[in-house]
């Protein structure tokens, strides 16, 4: 049950819009829009609207944080839940239970203990993606891109996760075209690590309000976008959606 007939509409509205930004930009790149998954990120969002969202086709909700997301969930039915933040090892086993997908996986070690927890707690591997570094910021979680290639094998090798692709949380630019870069040699790095072992996926998580057309026109097949549809919150520093 929804609150607020006239908030779904303002989501659909701009799910729609989101929808034609995509849409085209994956034209342009002679893509398939029905190949990018929309991950609506949802901090500091309170669950009656989620629950609007959610009603108005934004399924995929994506929470910076375990503990917010944890609030959440029983109150916003027929969602699925994305992790796009950093996890810290000690929140590890509620995430587990909690998301349907941890997009943030930054080391070997929270590989390592995501996969002994879903062995425990689930019947089916746990979706993750790897979060890269890409521009070897200082104020970034993620593997090093020169790094990850080593680290990968042992990854693939956890038999409880199904690594599904990589993941980057973007520079903040103020042109669009300033994020390019980043992207691109997100792809590249997949395509070169995909093409040494298949069990790698073939997911790209990047791109958020303000330079997601680049990111599908680089590849994307997954957009993370907050401000976009839910508009300005309060949440400062580094951040996996804008």
């Amino acid at each position: 049950m929804t609150d607020d007939p006239a908030e779904v509409a303002g989501f659909v509205a701009a799910r729609a819009r989101v929808l034609e930004a995509i849409a085209t930009a994956a034209r342009r790149a002679g893509r398939s829009p029905a190949d990018i998954r929309l991950v609506a990120v949802s901090k500091a969002v309170a669950p009656p609207r989620l629950r609007a969202a959610v009603a108005a086709g934004l399924t995929d909700l994506g929470e910076n944080r375990v503990q917010e997301a944890a609030g959440k969930a029983d109150a916003v039915p027929g969602a699925r839940w994305h992790l796009v933040g950093p996890l810290q090892g000690n929140k590890a086993r509620r995430a587990v239970d909690l998301f349907d997908e941890v997009e943030s996986v930054d080391s070997v070690g929270l590989a390592v203990r995501l996969d002994r927890l879903a062995g425990e707690l689930r019947t089916t591997p746990l979706p993750v993606l790897l979060q890269v570094n890409v521009d070897a910021d200082p104020a970034k979680a993620g593997f090093r891109a020169d790094a990850l290639p080593a680290a990968l094998g042992s990854i693939l090798d956890l038999p409880h996760l199904d690594v599904r692709g990589l993941m980057t949380v973007g520079r903040l630019v103020d042109d669009a075209e300033a994020a390019r870069p980043t992207f691109a040699l997100l792809r590249e790095l997949l395509e070169s690590m995909h093409g040494d072992d298949a069990r790698l996926g073939p997911e790209l998580s990047m791109g958020m309000s303000d330079d997601y057309p680049v990111a599908v026109e680089e590849g994307a097949t997954i957009v993370r976008i907050g401000r976009a549809l839910f508009g300005e919150r309060p949440a400062p520093g580094a951040s996996a959606d804008r």
